[in-house]
């Protein structure tokens, strides 16, 4: 053997296609929008794709801070700005949701077998 994988690596290779350019805006207090801008190869804006703008804020938690994060509806910043507290809101309702199932379903999973009666 000359310690060559027969394993192919996966192509590692930029998607020309899918370029984005990103800004972020924060009010420095409650959380952040990127804006990712679509560009072309060259780096000029792609008119022919929109705007997509992501939120980002944190939940506080006993056991510290967790970060949430999601795409916001909108065509402008403006209107990602507008949109920020009903989706972050929920966001987080539905993260906590998913965190409480989990929980039941783990306590559920570790409970104590119930005894079986002796013969």
């Amino acid at each position: 053997m000359d310690g060559t994988s027969d394993k192919k690596t996966p192509d590692i290779k930029v998607d020309l296609e899918n370029l984005y350019c990103e800004e972020t805006f924060t009010d420095l207090k409650l959380g952040w929008i990127r804006r990712l801008t679509p560009v072309k190869p060259d780096g000029s804006k792609d008119e022919g794709r929109e705007y997509i703008f992501i939120g980002q804020t944190q939940l506080v938690t006993p056991q510290g801070p967790v970060p949430v994060q999601c795409q916001i509806p909108g065509k402008t910043l403006e209107e990602a700005i507008e949109q920020f507290p009903q989706v972050m809101e929920q966001t987080m309702h539905k993260m906590i949701q998913e965190a409480m199932q989990r929980q039941a379903q783990e306590a559920s999973s570790t409970s104590a077998p119930e005894s079986q009666p002796k013969e």
